[in-house]
């Protein structure tokens, strides 16, 4: 059995620097902060129009302590096909490519050339943190918003179902698919970990919830609580598709075991303000839809 990692054995290096122009609590710069943990300095980042364009800073100044590429919205995953096929030519095999986009830079307007880019299998990493709308531009609806959120464009909240990104990209046969929390960083961690060192040469796919303060309406100090519930109560599930096949993450595999009692959804959905709109309904049907989501998983 291998050894279980803990908090100190993570590599004290830091290739983020104090002080970005993040929110104060935002969950997608300390997601960002232990995937660089797990990828190390032979990485070029490359990111849209977003909230991560933010955080790196205006030219000449950076928050980041690797190359990173600023591209227009639609175009990460070219862009990243590009420079993969420069490095090769250049003989430089060993430098990762990672796409860091928000929602709408991914499931929106990136997807076209994420598709493309998984089609060609394209050698990098691409990521998806999730705010679960437009936060840098004021808080509209993605196709990653979920039922019954208010943005600024559903104000009685939105009416239609979120897009299942990783099903979308492991039917592409993405070879590594995987979702990731950064309230549970060392599984976040360590899937970047595997995603670089096991499937190297292949597109890997990470889908990553991000909890906005602003966005979702708690307050700054409750990230990390906010995001342990999406996972306690089963609307953010933890897994791998390893060319296809599911892998349960061990905290939502002891939800599905019975080892741990999953929270309501109810518990979730309260915390924020976003949901305000949702009736006691709302969060009964949804809760059904979770309990058969978990079902299925014990059938699996």
């Amino acid at each position: 059995m291998s050894k279980k990692l803990l908090p100190r054995d993570l590599p004290e290096e830091e290739l983020i620097y104090p002080g970005t122009r993040a929110c104060a609590g935002c969950s997608f710069a300390l997601a960002y902060r232990f995937a660089l943990k797990a990828l190390g300095r032979r990485t070029i980042a490359c990111t849209p129009a977003s909230c991560s364009t933010v955080h790196a800073g205006m030219y000449p100044v950076t928050s980041l302590q690797i190359p990173m590429l600023n591209t227009a919205f639609e175009s990460t995953a070219a862009a990243l096909s590009g420079i993969r096929a420069a490095l090769d030519i250049l003989g430089k095999k060993d430098i990762t490519v990672l796409g860091w986009a928000g929602d709408g830079g991914t499931v929106d307007i990136g997807i076209q050339a994420l598709s493309g880019a998984a089609e060609r299998e394209t050698d990098m990493i691409y990521v998806c943190y999730d705010n679960e709308a437009y936060m840098n531009t004021g808080v509209q609806r993605s196709g990653a918003t979920p039922y019954g959120a208010f943005t600024t464009t559903t104000p009685t909240g939105k009416r239609q179902k979120r897009k299942n990104m990783p099903a979308i990209m492991a039917a592409h046969g993405v070879p590594y698919v995987a979702t990731a929390n950064p309230s549970y960083p060392i599984d976040l961690y360590l899937k970047f970990k595997k995603a670089k060192e096991e499937f190297k040469g292949k597109t890997r796919y990470i889908h990553i919830i991000a909890p906005c303060p602003p966005g979702w309406g708690f307050d700054q100090s409750d990230t990390i609580r906010i995001g342990r519930l999406a996972t306690q109560c089963g609307i953010w599930p933890l897994y791998e598709l390893i060319e296809g096949k599911l892998v349960l993450s061990k905290v939502t595999r002891d939800l599905v075991e019975g080892k741990t009692k999953r929270k309501p959804v109810k518990e979730y959905f309260r915390a924020q303000t976003r949901f305000r709109t949702l009736s006691d309904e709302d969060i009964q049907k949804i809760q059904k839809e979770i309990d058969r989501q978990f079902e299925t998983y014990k059938s699996l």
